[in-house]
């Protein structure tokens, strides 16, 4: 009689993280069974985004539940999974973790990130704390989140693992392809096709001026190359939520008479679409982007690209990992649709390593032996103590919003959000006096 599959209960709740999770446990070593349900907050993804994130994974969008925080208890006790995969936004890792440290026989806690996290953030680790393990996808970020780690002191396990979204034909040939000829992107057919696929992203650039003026790039490389499409490949549509809010949409942009006169009218081979990133690739001549995971997508699927340094290079904007890769370039490089060749020594340091480094599978067996001998204890939480109780009720409500109904949470929010801002103008006043002291 052979032994039961050790069992992996994803947990997710925004668009991105539920592609991340879903993509992370579709490539579980054998032995595993995974199942994935996401937990109801303002930033569940629709029907259409859900099918994009869950596209090339094992999950269907049938069988994916929509549970509650309550709900969610219930069903990890019921199914007691060996590992649980909290693929969240940090806060909400926060309030979850101790949900699934109080399991009986609870489960190891994993965590991790869906994109690029560089530079590595001290408080990513803070949200994390009470996790066993943190999957990360660079020598680079394992170096970077482990000394933030020990200067928190936080005693979190690190994996490396290969970015999931990369597929395992397209991760062996990455690095020799960066080398290899090209086809010309102005030229007729070609390996790739033709489009040339812009990837936007909800944070940066984050002002409306600089996205016009992504747009007016973009709509100048349409008109230099009539018989090619120019792609706003956007990851929501109007009313969808994403895991970071976005002020300024670049469809709604396009719609704006001023913004359409300001770029000079829009090019009928500029247009705006959604789905999967994988299908627009397979059509792409090449990728830009300003600071997306989607540049990693199109190295590792040999299609060239370009990160778009006309606003900065600065952690803001979420590209200084790019720095050394070859593929940061100008809006002229857009223009006359010009990518750039990563550098082979950027790629081995920063996610494209090689699948015989990953090791979050063997730092996960060693976790699993440390709850099965009962020497896996739920760590307490040290950091962010002030305001108790009250405190962890306004973090629930804050990234549950309606879904949580309790009476602390709205009694947390009538307290805590006059005291936030009190400390945050106390904080203010403290740096603008260190700044005009550091000028005297």
């Amino acid at each position: 009689m052979s032994a039961r599959p050790r069992r992996l209960v994803v947990v997710a709740d925004s668009d991105s993280y539920v592609k991340w999770g879903a993509a992370f446990a579709s490539r579980l070593p054998a032995g595993w069974a995974a199942e994935l349900v996401l937990v109801t907050t303002p930033v569940l993804p629709s029907e259409r985004q859900l099918s994009a994130a869950l596209d090339g994974t094992v999950f269907s969008r049938g069988a994916v539940r929509r549970l509650s925080l309550d709900g969610l208890a219930a069903r990890l006790e019921a199914r007691r999974p060996d590992a649980v995969l909290l693929a969240l936004r940090g806060p909400l890792v926060r309030v979850v973790a101790p949900i699934v440290g109080a399991l009986p026989e609870r489960p190891v806690i994993v965590s991790g990130f869906p994109g690029l996290t560089i530079p590595a953030e001290p408080k990513a680790i803070v949200y994390r704390e009470q996790v066993d393990l943190i999957v990360l996808h660079s020598r680079r970020e394992v170096r970077e989140f482990r000394a933030n780690a020990l200067a928190l002191g936080v005693p979190v396990e690190f994996g490396l693992a290969t970015l999931p979204f990369l597929s395992v034909r397209d991760r062996a040939f990455a690095a020799a392809r960066a080398d290899a000829p090209r086809p010309d992107p102005s030229a007729a057919g070609g390996q790739h096709g033709g489009d040339l696929v812009f990837a936007a992203q909800a944070k940066v650039p984050a002002e409306r001026e600089d996205r016009v003026r992504m747009l007016g790039w973009l709509a100048d490389a349409a008109r230099r190359r009539p018989a090619r499409r120019v792609v706003v490949k956007v990851r929501a549509r109007r009313g969808e939520a994403q895991t970071h809010a976005e002020e300024h949409d670049y469809a709604e942009l396009l719609a704006d008479p001023e913004v359409l006169d300001a770029i000079g009218g829009p090019p009928p081979n500029l247009v705006v679409l959604d789905g999967p990133m994988s299908r627009c690739l397979e059509e792409a001549a090449m990728l830009v982007t300003v600071s997306s995971t989607a540049a990693l997508e199109a190295v590792a699927a040999g299609v060239p690209a370009v990160v778009v340094d006309e606003f900065g290079v600065e952690p803001k904007l979420i590209n200084t990992v790019f720095e050394g890769s070859g593929l940061l370039a100008g809006a002229d490089a857009i223009a006359e649709w010009a990518p750039r060749r990563p550098e082979p020594a950027w790629l081995a340091d920063n996610y494209f390593h090689g699948e015989g480094d990953d090791d979050w599978a063997d730092r996960l067996d060693g976790l699993l032996l440390l709850r099965e001998a009962g020497a896996l204890p739920f760590r307490r939480r040290r950091h962010n103590l002030a305001g108790g109780a009250l405190r962890r009720a306004f973090e629930r409500k804050r990234m549950l919003g309606h879904y949580d109904r309790s009476l602390a949470g709205a009694v947390s929010t009538v307290v805590a959000r006059p005291a936030r801002w009190v400390v945050r103008r106390v904080r203010l006043v403290r740096r603008v006096g260190a700044s005009r002291r550091l000028l005297a």
